[in-house]
């Protein structure tokens, strides 16, 4: 995957309809980075430890070398110290460590003196190596050149472990002193202590000592990524088996194709975690080796299931198909994915991997596109009793308890409109009920609405304003369905419909009222299938709601009646303003003074108030 990391972080432009959040969780993971690449000598010998930064700014401060517990070469530099059985098992304890642990900026940081030394090729300085649980083998090369006077990391350890700290960037507002620092200062400033780019800024200095440096043959210009190759094995029984083979004679060998799939064995003994149950089942280790045909044992590790939710999609459109993974000329036909839906927690790594794998089978000429997935929605978690709900936390709440007392349609409403789906909701039993009394009051409505009949009335005698909310709805309901997910606000916009209909129920304005009682279970469709399609049916239509078709909205009917204002300054009308009545505050405040007479009455003057009532006037205090 590291050979495909500037490809990954390129085509995040590509990704069009994904949050911002995870297009930036990804780019933080992928983790490019332009520095140096230093190599610090190891006093005494011939060998070097290179170091990579991005704040080569800071090189003359480096006051100790800080290695990686494993680093491949802590097991050389340990040979001959003074208490090596004593640091060698500290190195372990380190490695034993959560890697989170270790990462963790309020962690304690800990090392020891490897009683070796390295030289800062800048200044030929004799700085001491040491090793530190806070430095991973991930990040650039597991070799740190620290500067405590500008890495908090640093800071705290130099301080735990008195080791020298040396100011080489100074604060422009106030000088620094080693001696008096509390922290480490990371801001800007001016170099000091740094020959001769003394008295530049330090983000000037930052180039020309990579390109003295280069010029030096010191150090040299180089790129680094986080991201590392991906370890697929995992020693687990759930997965696809590995398909190798291990024989004495013809050493790795690949199961050959005709025997694809390697399939696992039903009948397992499971055992502890870190143990695969696999290594235990005789029948499936031993084989035959497919070259010679002499004993041979199988692979008992098992993929990373990630391998398979890397490419399953291209799977779906094929998923009998016994010659070929996929077909790509359906594939090619009917994909990359429209819509993908899923959790944050997957906006890493099994969407990442999808993007590499998908990559890897462009270039090998199997698909002709680039990404996998156009547009990407994340859905949020639901939280029960302040934790997320899972079986581990016996949290969760079975939907069969609540489907009995209340119904299926009942319980999916509720937990449609419970909050906006990309954020996290805490569930709520009682809340429940709240869906099943407006369902009630909706087949109330229905069932005055039928036995009222076809009802009449002229376009003279239909309520405007129910007119005008039959419209509204459709439109924001339509808007927030189709791919802003926004189902809590669609349904309240329903709730307002069903309230507005009651209102206008006794008004005798039958035919609107029953248009508008039609619409409503029209937009629930999608909600409450069944108990929107026996609704629909007590209305007197046939056939089923969903061959119906979807209501369309009149964006004409849909608009506000026109408002007229009266604007004031200093408490006499001076002119009148038209407006919409939902307008903004900032919006109304832009009309009003634009208006020519208003203009003329405050030019020249300071307003010192202005006076809003809503839908009733404006007043300017000059």
């Amino acid at each position: 995957i590291t050979d495909y990391a500037q490809r990954l972080l390129d085509d995040i432009k590509l990704l069009d309809n994904w949050p911002n959040r995870v297009k930036i969780m990804q780019t933080n993971w992928i983790g490019r980075s332009t520095g140096v690449n230093i190599d610090f000598k190891i006093d005494g010998t011939d060998q070097t430890l290179t170091c990579y930064t991005t704040r080569v700014d800071t090189i003359f401060g480096a006051t100790y070398m800080a290695l990686a517990p494993e680093h491949p070469m802590v097991d050389q530099l340990l040979k001959g110290h003074s208490h090596e059985d004593a640091v060698r098992h500290e190195n372990e304890r380190f490695l034993a460590q959560r890697r989170s642990d270790r990462l963790d900026e309020s962690a304690q940081k800990e090392g020891y003196d490897t009683e070796r030394y390295v030289i800062n090729p800048v200044n030929g300085k004799r700085i001491p190596l040491w090793i530190a649980n806070y430095v991973l083998m991930e990040y650039g090369t597991g070799a740190v050149m620290a500067v405590p006077a500008h890495d908090q990391r640093d800071f705290e350890f130099a301080k735990k472990y008195k080791l020298p700290i040396e100011v080489v960037i100074d604060n422009p507002k106030t000088h620094l002193e080693a001696d008096a620092m509390e922290c480490a200062y990371i801001e800007d400033g001016v170099m000091v202590n740094s020959d001769q780019f003394n008295g530049q800024g330090n983000r000037e200095a930052m180039g020309k000592i990579a390109d003295w440096m280069e010029k030096k043959k010191i150090g040299k210009k180089a790129i680094h990524y986080r991201l590392r190759d991906w370890l697929i094995s995992r020693q687990r029984y759930w997965g696809a088996p590995i398909p190798i083979i291990y024989c004495d004679k013809c050493g790795i060998v690949g199961v050959p194709e005709k025997e694809l799939p390697v399939l696992l064995p039903e009948k397992i003994e499971f055992k502890p975690y870190g143990q695969s149950p696999l290594a235990d089942s005789e029948k499936f280790i031993n084989t035959k080796c497919p070259k010679c045909g002499k004993r041979a044992k199988r692979e008992t590790d098992t993929m990373d299931t990630f391998v398979d939710s890397s490419w399953y999609y291209l799977r779906y459109l094929s998923p009998n198909d016994k010659k070929q993974a996929f077909d790509s000329k359906l594939v090619n036909k009917w994909l990359p994915v429209d819509q993908y839906i899923g959790g944050v927690e997957h906006a890493i790594l099994h969407l990442l991997y999808s993007r590499f794998i998908t990559k890897v089978l462009h270039d090998a000429g199997y698909l002709g596109f680039k990404e996998p997935f156009g547009a990407l929605f994340t859905q949020g978690m639901i939280i029960k009793d302040g934790a997320k709900m899972s079986k581990s936390k016996g949290n969760v709440v079975s939907p069969d308890g609540l489907i009995e007392k209340y119904g299926a349609d009942t319980v999916r409403l509720y937990t449609l409109f419970i909050g906006p789906p990309e954020k996290d909701a805490e569930w709520n039993d009682r809340a429940v009920e709240g869906a099943y009394r407006f369902l009630g009051r909706l087949w109330r409505l229905v069932d005055k609405v039928s036995k009222q009949g076809q009802g009449s009335g002229s376009k003279e005698q239909e309520s405007k304003g129910l007119e005008r909310k039959i419209h509204q709805t459709i439109k924001k309901v339509t808007n927030d369905i189709e791919g802003n997910f926004k189902f809590n606000t669609a349904i309240s916009a329903i709730m307002e419909l069903v309230n507005a209909t009651y209102d206008e129920l006794d008004k005798g304005d039958l035919a609107i009222v029953r248009e508008a009682t039609q619409t409503t279970v029209c937009l629930l469709g999608p909600f409450v299938p069944h108990i929107a399609e026996e609704l629909w049916e007590r209305l007197g239509n046939k056939p089923s709601l969903f061959n119906y078709g979807w209501p369309v909205f009149d964006e004409n009917k849909a608009k506000e009646d026109m408002l007229v204002l009266p604007v004031q300054v200093n408490g006499k009308l001076r002119s009148k303003v038209e407006t919409l009545p939902d307008i903004s505050e900032d919006e109304l405040k832009k009309k009003v003074l634009s208006d020519e007479k208003i203009k003329n009455w405050i030019d020249g003057k300071d307003i010192r108030k202005f006076i809003i009532v809503p839908k009733k006037l404006v007043n300017i205090v000059v």
